[in-house]
């Protein structure tokens, strides 16, 4: 199988910068401590989003990702983005 013939899958991981407000994690450290789980000290919240792309290099998907994510996936004023090869199946 030639290279412009695979798949390559990457994952992106968006989640809030140190300062930003994370209700969704806020709510769920005082949940757990209501539920009896005081011991988790912090939470935050990230989103991972796995594109998979076909008949391009792996450079050219990590390429067409961060396109992605500077349209539709983040703000880069509140949200710290990663993009990596994707884990696993």
């Amino acid at each position: 199988m030639t290279e412009t013939n695979s798949t390559s899958t990457v994952e992106v991981r968006v989640e809030f910068k140190p300062g930003i407000l994370d209700p969704e994690a806020a709510s769920i450290e005082k949940s757990l401590g209501l539920l009896g789980i005081p011991e988790v000290a912090h939470v935050a919240t990230a989103r991972v989003y796995r594109l998979q792309f076909s008949g391009v290099s792996h450079a050219e998907a990590e390429r067409l990702a961060a396109r992605a994510v500077d349209r539709l996936l983040a703000n880069p004023v509140i949200h710290r983005v990663t993009i990596s090869p994707a884990r696993g199946g």
